[in-house]
C-alpha cells in the first residue's frame, strides 16, 4: 500500500501498465490502478486529470523507453554507417522485444497508440530527427553523398518500417527476420553512400 503523499506519476504508471496488461485497455480504470496502489482514485487524478491524459502518459512512456538509447548513438562519435547502422538495429531489436516478450502489452499499446495518433507523430518525429543528425554526419564527413538529411531521415524510416512498424510485429518472429535486415540496410547503404 502506498501512502497518497507519498505516491509518484512513475508509480501510478508501473500500477497503470500492470492494470492495463491485466484488463486490457477496454475494461481498466482508475480506481483499479488506484486498488492496485492501495490509495484513492483521487489520488492518481492529482497527478493525472483524467483517464485520457493517464493513458497518453502511459504510452508516451513506452514509446520514450526506446528514445534514450537511440538517442544515445545518434550523438555519439565515429563513423556515420556504422551508427547508422546500431541505430536501426537498436529500434528493431526494441520492437522486437516488446511484441514477441509480453504481447499482451504490446496489443495494449496498439490500441492506445491508435487512439494518440498525435503522440505516434510526435515520437515518429523524434526517431526521424535522430536519424536525420546521423545521415547529416554522415554527409559532413564524406561518408553520404549530399542530401537533404531530414527528408532523407524520413525515407530511411519508411524503408525500414517493416522491422519497427508494429503493423509487421507478427512477422519479426520469422527466422529470416534478421537476414532481410541486413538486406534492406545493404540496399540502404549502397544509396547513402558518397562512392556508391
Amino acid at each position: 500500500m502506498t501512502s497518497d503523499s507519498a505516491l509518484t506519476s512513475e508509480q501510478i504508471l508501473s500500477a497503470a501498465e500492470d492494470v492495463l496488461r491485466r484488463f486490457g485497455p477496454g475494461k481498466a480504470t482508475v480506481v483499479d490502478i488506484a486498488r492496485a496502489l492501495g490509495v484513492s482514485h483521487g489520488s492518481v487524478y492529482r497527478h493525472f486529470p483524467s483517464k485520457a491524459a493517464l493513458r497518453e502518459a502511459v504510452t508516451q512512456r513506452w514509446l520514450d523507453q526506446a528514445h534514450h538509447d537511440l538517442a544515445t548513438i545518434s550523438t555519439q562519435a565515429g563513423p556515420a554507417a556504422e551508427r547508422l547502422h546500431r541505430w536501426l538495429a537498436t529500434l528493431f531489436a526494441a520492437k522486437r522485444r516488446k511484441a514477441l516478450d509480453d504481447p499482451e502489452m504490446f496489443a495494449t499499446y496498439l490500441t492506445l497508440v491508435g487512439e494518440l495518433s498525435s503522440t505516434v507523430e510526435a515520437h515518429i518525429d523524434t526517431l526521424v530527427t535522430q536519424i536525420a543528425v546521423i545521415l547529416d554526419d554522415g554527409i559532413r564527413q564524406g561518408e553520404f553523398r549530399p542530401t537533404d538529411p531530414a527528408a532523407t531521415a524520413r525515407a530511411v524510416f519508411q524503408a525500414t518500417a517493416h522491422f519497427h512498424d508494429p503493423a509487421h510485429a507478427t512477422e519479426w518472429s520469422d527466422p529470416r527476420s534478421e537476414t532481410d535486415f541486413e538486406a534492406v540496410w545493404t540496399l540502404l547503404l549502397s544509396g547513402l553512400s558518397a562512392t556508391g
